[in-house]
């Protein structure tokens, strides 16, 4: 057990420095170069253009010295140090975390300057790290002029505060990280709204507040001018900011639920006209928007950043034989992605559920794929959606390591290597889709009026024909076809 308070601090002098000015856990910068180059078009990108229109000063924080305002103030993480409690797994594991962690840091615009790892059983139930540790990372803190702390875990109010006391700093924890990369990167009304409720939700059992402020009590007139019979102790404002926050949580679960709603009207439409999606799921920064340009040129924000996009997009295709389907890219997943926000986006992440087939995206040139598989995996359980038939696609095949994808390909059997920036592969993964998609089941044979034209049309787009004919009254057709065509067909079975 001599080992078990041990920690190390990492710096960023050394070539494999864990904290490098562009966290490693990022892929290639060749990622950001003209899609042309490759082939390939990703649209008018103006998303990019309208997220650069606006560049971060670092250098210029007003930060309050007070650190107990810490939960009432906007997120400003500027110079940060980063910490991790090593309980379990591999040092490479522990060091994979702190690199993700490094990466989400700077998708939120700061700028990395140290971390520290310490190898314990568990965190400290006081100050997550240990004491002794806790007074070393604020040395560190001073000495790397840093004005924030983030923790690799999700800190209970108490330990944040017993933190905070000893390091002079703000600490945050990963799950407050998270939550603010998505209220930076919402677009949607659906997702900003999923966004505020996860927030809120995050909130409201670390309420606190400074000094005497939260403990101001006003009774009688001064608290509504109600007069006699009214006089009391009444609210303390911590009391009122946990009603509002309650009474705005319920507004905002009502307009998601509206919106789901709207959802699902539209999924059941394209579930009636018999269109079969296919959903793209996987950890973020895996290439899901990229290969969803790549097979429709939906023109959707492609960036080297974790969490580029957020809102669910949906685009119609088809397959080489003419076969229509949908295609769905969601939200990214990450590792201990926050309870609040499975809950909050748990609408959006029901697209998957719904699909007839998964496209679990995994970026073959991360340091660890195989984490990032059971990652999602446990995110798709949580929403029901693990009996999707599921097809694992490795992408950035033109970077990874050939061992890597092997190895991967051993292990899942219904997987596939990609590139969505070079295009490799991309035309088997079209066939793959094209093969694994349901096909119409139920055979028909019809005699279709000259005047039905808007019938064979239908036939020909929906159903697969297997013999076709032309008679003097029509068109004679065996085909199969979906329930729902079956339907409109029924007055021109043939007996």
């Amino acid at each position: 057990m001599k080992n078990m308070n041990r920690s190390h601090s990492i710096k960023p002098s050394a070539a494999d420095d864990l904290l490098a000015t562009r966290a490693e856990a990022l892929a290639d910068e060749t990622l950001e170069a003209d899609p042309a180059a490759y082939g390939l078009y990703d649209g008018d990108q103006l998303d990019r253009e309208e997220r650069a229109a606006l560049r971060r000063v670092t250098g210029l924080s007003t930060e309050l010295e007070d650190i107990t305002e810490v939960e009432y103030r906007q997120l400003r993480l500027e110079r940060v140090v980063l910490a991790k409690v090593w309980s379990e797994g591999t040092a490479a594991d522990a060091e994979n975390s702190l690199r993700e962690l490094a990466a989400l840091a700077e998708t939120a615009g700061s700028d990395v300057l140290a971390g520290v790892i310490q190898r314990r059983q568990r965190p400290d139930p006081a100050t997550y790290l240990g004491k002794g540790k806790a007074i070393e990372l604020r040395d560190i803190v001073i000495d790397e002029g840093a004005d924030t702390v983030i923790a690799d875990d999700e800190l209970a109010p108490s330990q944040r505060r017993a933190l905070e006391d000893v390091v002079k700093v703000k600490v945050i924890d990963r799950t407050a990280l998270i939550l603010d990369i998505f209220a930076q990167h919402a677009k949607s009304r659906e997702g900003k709204a999923q966004v505020e409720l996860a927030q809120l939700q995050y909130l409201l059992p670390r309420l606190r507040g400074w000094g005497e402020s939260m403990s101001r009590q006003a009774g009688g007139q001064a608290a509504g001018g109600q007069g006699m019979g009214s006089r009391g102790p009444g609210e303390t404002k911590i009391e009122l900011d946990r009603r509002r926050i309650n009474t705005r949580m319920a507004k905002l679960r009502r307009e998601i639920a509206e919106m789901k709603t709207h959802r699902d009207t539209k999924r059941s439409t394209r579930k009636k006209g018999g269109v079969p999606s296919v959903a793209i799921a996987g950890y973020t920064n895996a290439g899901k928007s990229s290969l969803l340009n790549r097979l429709t040129g939906a023109g959707v924000l492609v960036e080297n950043q974790l969490f580029a996009t957020l809102d669910t997009t949906v685009r119609r295709s088809e397959t080489t034989d003419g076969r229509e389907f949908t295609l769905t890219d969601t939200v990214g997943f990450v590792r201990s992605l926050p309870t609040h926000l499975v809950e909050a986006f748990r609408s959006t992440l029901e697209e998957v559920g719904d699909a007839d087939l998964l496209l679990h995206v995994v970026d073959g040139s991360h340091p660890d794929p195989e984490g990032q598989i059971t990652a999602v995996r446990g995110v798709l359980a949580e929403v029901d959606a693990t009996d999707v038939k599921e097809v694992i696609v490795v992408n950035k095949a033109d970077i990874a390591d050939p061992d890597v994808l092997d190895r991967i390909r051993r292990h899942e059997k219904h997987s596939i290597a990609v590139s969505a920036r070079t295009g490799a592969g991309i035309q088997e993964l079209i066939d793959l889709i094209a093969r694994e998609l349901p096909k119409p089941d139920i055979e028909v044979d019809v005699l279709v009026p000259y005047h039905r034209g808007d019938l064979i049309s239908r036939i020909h787009d929906e159903g697969e024909i297997l013999e076709s004919e032309h008679v003097a009254d029509g068109t004679r057709m065996r085909a199969r076809v979906t329930p729902a065509v079956e339907a409109d067909l029924s007055d021109y079975v043939v007996a």
